[in-house]
């Protein structure tokens, strides 16, 4: 790159020489990466969404939060914390989001040669959800506390249950598992425990008699199913299973699938907190440490850095101000915006009409349009973006060319909404709810459902982008 070589130019004098010993820069390396001494370093391969790849060169010890935070530095990107190094097996159809505290080189020397698998940078937005609202993880109907228990715990009080060292909720459910060396799935009645997961060889018996082992978790990892039913031809889409580390393939797979994304969720999220505990809580916590209120299990849905960094500012009187009021500045966020359309229309008239302005097809720059996928690959993207209420992306519509379909993450589902172009006095307006609320274009769409709910079951909060390395 033409900015290394400048950087690394010797014949070019320093006109700042104090500036070399500024504190800042060494602050920044240490805190963002390893301290990269002696130690033996390597080189991984990580991919985008279209397969293009991106050599690094790391230390041998590094983990999967360091590799983020180092491709969010080279690529200027915004740290939401969302960011995530994701392992897929191609062949097998399986995937994981790898944890932070994940050593990359003992996730790469746990491959075999017969399966091709590749790290992926993206965002998973859901990643930590369970630790904001846990309640909506862990139904009632599929979680048991002790006996000695209140049964109507707080919302900190169900992840103290889980992080506990001593106690442990018992989650039971039905679930479908492959037989060991055959086709056929076989639906039985499950419980996880401390100990590890079992199964009920008679009906919902809990009894220890009754009870068989299924399998136990420190040496082994847990994937989600990419595929559905296609490789595994499991009764349902909703597929996860267990991988012995270093295993020679399939045939050392636990697999078994849920009848709901609900069941499926809760499995794993349970399993998760069961094998890494209190690590996952202190993944979660880091970007927080040092901040007030941040005392353990004081968990409350963090801002991120952009919301935290930005105020509403009304300068239209001789001096500005900050607007307090959360009513106010959702109203003059929609004023500015609507005034912001008004003069980009007026710009345009001398060269053409709002309908050039939609034929300019403005939308296709946007990062959450993605142009020409399938219903099932729109899917795809917002199930490894983590299934969290606003997860969406803006896409042409398959059956009717003219039109488009918002795709929305809401209560663990993925809802599709069709955008219909309407015409009126030689204008064209684009609607989701049968021409009552109309848009001049789809960012202005957009950008109204990310301030308002209307006719949706949730605001636009998280889209879904192609990103690139």
């Amino acid at each position: 790159m033409k900015g290394d070589s400048i950087l690394e130019n010797p014949s070019i004098p320093n006109p700042f020489p104090e500036l070399c010993c500024s504190p800042f820069a060494s602050v920044l390396s240490a805190s963002l990466l390893p301290k990269a001494t002696s130690r033996k370093k390597q080189v991984i391969k990580v991919y985008n969404e279209d397969d293009t790849s991106r050599a690094l060169e790391v230390p041998s010890d590094i983990t999967a939060r360091d590799v983020c935070q180092l491709l969010i530095l080279k690529n200027h990107y915004v740290d939401d914390h969302s960011w995530t190094l994701f392992e897929q097996l191609t062949h097998t159809g399986l995937g994981r989001a790898i944890e932070d505290h994940e050593l990359v080189m003992e996730v790469q020397s746990n491959w075999v040669m017969e399966e091709e698998t590749k790290l992926y940078f993206r965002k998973n937005y859901a990643k930590y959800e369970f630790f904001k609202n846990p309640l909506s993880f862990f139904p009632d109907h599929m979680i048991s506390f002790p006996s000695e228990t209140n049964a109507a715990l707080s919302h900190s009080g169900i992840l103290q249950m889980f992080l506990s060292s001593s106690t442990y909720p018992e989650i039971h459910g039905y679930l479908h598992a492959k037989e060991q060396g055959k086709k056929s799935w076989k639906k039985l009645y499950f419980l996880l425990r401390r100990s590890g997961l079992y199964f009920s060889t008679k009906g919902t018996s809990k009894e220890p008699r009754h009870l068989q082992f299924f399998c136990e978790f420190s040496n082994s990892d847990m994937y989600m199913s990419l595929t559905g039913k296609k490789i595994s031809g499991a009764p349902t889409s909703y597929g996860f299973c267990f991988k012995p580390n270093k295993s020679g393939g399939t045939r050392d797979l636990k697999q078994l699938c849920a009848d709901d994304e609900q069941s499926r969720t809760c499995w794993m999220t349970a399993i998760r907190l069961l094998k890494y505990g209190m690590q996952l809580y202190q993944n979660y916590m880091q970007p927080y440490q040092g901040r007030s209120g941040c005392s353990p299990l004081n968990i409350t849905p963090m801002r991120s850095i952009s919301e935290n960094s930005l105020v509403a500012m009304d300068f239209s009187g001789h001096r500005s101000r900050i607007i307090e009021n959360p009513t106010e500045a959702l109203s003059v966020a929609v004023e500015e915006g609507l005034a912001w359309r008004r003069r980009g229309c007026l710009r345009l008239n001398s060269h053409g009409s709002p309908i050039a302005m939609a034929n300019m097809a403005i939308h296709r720059s946007q990062s959450w349009f993605h142009h020409k996928i399938s219903r099932e690959e729109a899917q795809r993207l917002i199930l490894q973006h983590g299934l969290v209420d606003g997860v969406f992306l803006v896409r042409d519509s398959q059956s009717n060319p003219k039109t488009f379909v918002l795709s929305l993450s809401h209560g663990l589902k993925i809802k599709h909404f069709q955008i219909v172009p309407l015409e009126d006095d030689g204008k064209l307006f684009y609607t989701l709810d049968d021409g009552h609320t109309r848009f001049t274009d789809l960012i202005q769409l957009v950008e109204f459902y990310q301030l308002n709910k209307g006719v949706l079951p949730c605001k636009l909060k998280h889209y879904c982008a192609r990103i690139a390395l």
